[in-house]
């Protein structure tokens, strides 16, 4: 799910239940205007999607693993406090019932329900 400056969606891609998220992301990042700041979570570190993110001419503001070896010393802080509003976003959507328990089987009722409730937020 990508979010805006404001917190509402601007577009969202449905995977696999043991797809991680940042096999899908590189997808996000070529959609996204140029321009700007990318603010994803720790799961999101990967050089390869710092550098997608780059040659967007975006500035990625992703943490570093507790594993890396270069460290968050280049971490704007300030910035990434405002990834909680991708968090609230997944908050309000939940608050569809058919959205929380997934009633639907096929993938392209999923979708559109999320589409719809997206739209509503």
């Amino acid at each position: 799910m990508c979010a805006d400056a404001f917190g509402l969606p601007i577009d969202f891609e449905l995977t696999g239940g043991e797809v991680h998220d940042v096999k899908a992301a590189p997808e996000f990042i070529d959609r996204l205007p140029t321009g700007g700041y990318v603010i994803a979570d720790k799961g999101y570190d990967s050089e390869e999607l710092r550098q997608r993110i780059i040659e967007k001419k975006s500035i990625p503001v992703i943490p570093r693993k507790s594993n890396s070896t270069i460290g968050n010393g280049d971490m704007d802080w300030g910035l990434y406090k405002y990834r909680h509003l991708v968090e609230n976003l997944f908050a309000r959507l939940k608050h569809f019932r058919a959205i929380t328990t997934r009633y639907d089987k096929l993938k392209r009722n999923y979708k559109a329900m999320l589409a719809l409730g997206s739209g509503s937020v």
